[in-house]
C-alpha cells in the first residue's frame, strides 16, 4: 500500500510539471483573427482584428508591450495597410484565460 501512495504522489508531481510547462505555450501573444469556415470576402474573419486595425491578445505578466507593438506593426506591413501600428486602447479580460488582455491598434502610413 505504501508503494501505491508513493507512485500517486510522483504521478501528481509529473502531471503538475507537464501542466506548468504547457502553460508557457498558452501565454504567447497572438493576433485575434479567427476565420469562419466556408465564408469568403468580408465575412471571412470573425475575430476582432481587421487588416487595417490589428488586435493582439497577450498576457502582460509574460509579454512586454514592445513585442505586442512589433506584432501589430508586422500585421500592418503584411496586409499592406500601413507602415506601422498606432496604439488605440487596451481591454482586460477580453481574450482567452491565459492571454486576458487585448490591445487595439490602427495602421498608419
Amino acid at each position: 500500500m505504501e508503494i501505491l501512495k508513493l507512485s500517486r504522489k510522483k504521478m501528481a508531481q509529473a502531471v503538475l510539471l507537464v501542466l506548468l510547462i504547457s502553460a508557457c505555450s498558452v501565454t504567447q501573444p497572438f493576433v485575434d483573427r479567427r476565420r469562419e469556415a466556408g465564408k469568403t470576402g468580408s465575412e471571412l474573419y470573425v475575430g476582432t482584428s481587421k487588416t487595417d486595425a490589428p488586435v493582439i491578445c497577450y498576457n502582460g505578466w509574460v509579454t512586454d508591450f514592445e513585442e505586442v507593438q512589433k506584432m501589430a506593426n508586422d500585421e500592418c506591413i503584411k496586409h499592406n495597410t500601413g507602415t506601422s501600428a498606432s496604439f488605440e486602447t487596451e481591454e482586460n479580460f477580453s481574450c482567452r484565460l491565459f492571454t486576458p488582455t487585448y490591445a487595439k491598434f490602427q495602421c498608419v502610413r
